[in-house]
């Protein structure tokens, strides 16, 4: 099988977020940088699978250069070899736009699966990668917790809600979004730093994959979250207003 796993790199999670001047960006100062988590699901999936099948596994990102420390951290986990989509401009394109760059730098490839990460950290829209599949022309399905090969193609199981779980089958080639969790995520070894090394990293330049075109979704402007407190007395008796609190933990704050 030849997979293709499109990673994205993004802040650290305890890295300090400061607003940029502009109000539509954070300042980068300062920042470290690391794979998107559920990426890195992806890529353990794809890993996986390659291990049990054999095969290829490609990993894809756009970015400026700092991507590629995180391109040689996959190839560190064992994927064969990198195609790094150069662009200084992927904050200012909305999930089509980055869709529209990994769809034309995936087609050449001709892969038998494309996986992604159900979301990015950062933004959150779960959309990249159900485009992309919409794009390619391809069958695609999200939430995704386990991948077989089959004969006919593959066949998933999927996260559904309140502990249900759906598995359906589906044709090569197909994309999917892979969910958090799925696998226990492997480290990179000394020898697969050393090996990261010698593999291929192709850079291919954002314009050469089609001019840029105007966002469908535009950013306005950001803000960190305001600091509130609130107080609120549940009435009745004990045993009502543990009731009232089980319902308010369900619904409102959804922790339960």
């Amino acid at each position: 099988m030849k997979i293709i796993v499109a990673i994205k790199q993004v802040p650290e999670r305890d890295a300090p977020v400061r607003i940029a001047a502009n109000h539509k960006s954070i300042d980068e100062t300062d920042l470290n940088w690391a794979m998107n988590e559920p990426d890195a699901y992806a890529l353990e999936e794809a890993l996986q699978l390659k291990e049990k099948n054999g095969g290829e596994v490609i990993v894809l990102s756009a970015g400026p250069e700092r991507v590629g420390s995180t391109i040689r951290e996959a190839l560190a986990k064992g994927a064969d070899r990198a195609i790094h989509v150069v662009s200084d401009d992927l904050g200012s394109r909305d999930a089509l736009g980055v869709a529209r760059l990994l769809a034309e730098a995936i087609k050449p490839e001709n892969p038998d699966l494309v996986l992604t990460g159900l979301q990015s950290e950062d933004l959150g829209l779960g959309q990249t990668g159900v485009i992309v599949a919409e794009l390619l022309g391809l069958p695609h399905s999200t939430l995704i917790l386990q991948v077989e090969k089959t004969d006919a193609g593959i066949k998933v199981k999927r996260e559904l809600e309140e502990g249900w779980f759906q598995h359906i089958e589906l044709p090569l080639p197909a994309v999917l979004t892979i969910q958090s969790g799925g696998n226990k995520l492997r480290y990179a070894t000394l020898m697969g730093i050393k090996r990261a090394k010698m593999k291929e990293v192709r850079s291919v330049n954002a314009a050469d994959l089609g001019p840029a075109t105007a966002p469908v979704l535009t950013l306005e402007q950001i803000s960190l979250p305001s600091k509130q407190k609130s107080t609120q007395i549940l009435p009745g008796t004990a045993k009502e207003a543990a009731a009232a609190l089980v319902e308010k933990l369900k619904f409102e704050a959804r922790v339960l």
